[in-house]
């Protein structure tokens, strides 16, 4: 059972989002940042997500695309600019098809008597870049990208 929370206050610039996992924050890390593990719960449960770029070190470069059943493409991309192993990332996210919509998450894991609690921090330019992507069904795809996440966790374990 999932405790996905996202925390979205009227007239803010920011998301932020937490979920605990059943398993060290090493192992959590490895899910989320290695490039053989990011294609398999990155994005939507109907989509595949293709790992065009994936430099996940400080000053590093990433690129997904999620491709959806009925062919059409979402590619999204940013650029890392902190990364400490296993406790956070900080990176910025665009959707191409967007350009110039860009915001700021920081990533962080915290280990609890052997669970991992998430924390996510992302901060919008705008209320109303954070509202769009609010309203563009960013919970719902989030909710599926954390239980994926949550599989690929339990085989590493």
């Amino acid at each position: 059972m999932s405790d996905l929370t996202v925390i979205v206050e009227p007239g803010q610039h920011d998301v932020v989002v937490t979920r605990s996992f059943d398993a060290p924050r090493d192992v959590v890390f490895k899910a989320m940042t290695s490039p053989e593990h990011l294609s398999k719960w990155w994005g939507l449960k109907e989509s595949e997500t293709v790992i065009d770029r994936a430099e996940l070190r400080r000053g590093g470069s990433w690129r997904f695309v999620e491709r959806m059943p009925d062919g059409q493409t979402y590619a999204f991309h940013g650029v890392v600019h902190d990364l400490v192993a296993p406790e956070r990332f900080v990176q910025t996210f665009e959707y191409e098809g967007m350009p110039g919509h860009v915001c700021l998450e920081t990533h962080s894991l915290e280990e609890r008597d052997g669970r991992t609690l998430y924390t996510s921090v992302t901060v919008f330019q705008s209320v109303e870049d954070r509202d769009g992507m609010v309203e563009s069904g960013m919970e719902e795809g989030l909710g599926q990208s954390m239980d994926s996440l949550d599989e690929v966790i339990a085989t590493l374990r």
